[in-house]
């Protein structure tokens, strides 16, 4: 056997937080996501974590920070009760449970907000995860970003519903 790696740890964000998260968004949509969308899609994607509006977007929302022996390897986002804004995990420990941490976290804070549903507009790389997570498809969307259009899927999920 293997020597077993290290558990994640989370964290609340800090501002200083801001350059690594967007090192880590940018890793994550260009390796895992070009299955799903073409290159200059991803670049479009890649180049909102060069806005101001990203660190905001950190900053004004619940974000929790994964982390590895003390470094940062994934974030996610709750906006106001119920609806995930971002979930973004390094591409070194993608399929490490990094990313169903910074979910169940996020469950419970929002069903502790008094949240019956959750919402998450989830990009096609991402949309078989939240659906193994109970995650309901409710429309398909179409989003412009840059001068690109980018599809991803709203997913609901009734808390506190079995799994």
């Amino acid at each position: 056997m293997g020597q077993s790696l290290p558990k994640p740890a989370l964290r609340p964000f800090l501002p200083d937080d801001v350059p690594m998260l967007a090192a880590i968004f940018a890793a994550n949509i260009e390796e895992l996501t070009g299955d799903d969308y073409n290159e200059a899609q991803q670049q479009a994607w890649m180049e909102a974590a060069d806005s101001e509006e990203f660190g905001k977007h950190l900053a004004s929302d619940l974000t929790l920070i994964a982390t590895l022996e003390g470094s940062p390897v994934g974030f996610a986002s709750l906006r106001g009760t119920d609806h995930i804004r971002m979930l973004y995990v390094h591409p070194a420990v993608s399929g490490q449970g990094v990313a169903t941490l910074l979910i169940d976290a996020l469950e419970k804070l929002a069903g502790g907000r008094g949240a019956q549903n959750l919402s998450v507009d989830a990009s096609d790389t991402a949309q078989g995860f939240f659906a193994k997570r109970g995650y309901v498809a409710m429309q398909r969307n179409t989003i412009t970003v840059g001068d690109e259009w980018l599809a991803n899927t709203t997913m609901k999920k009734t808390l506190g519903a079995p799994q």
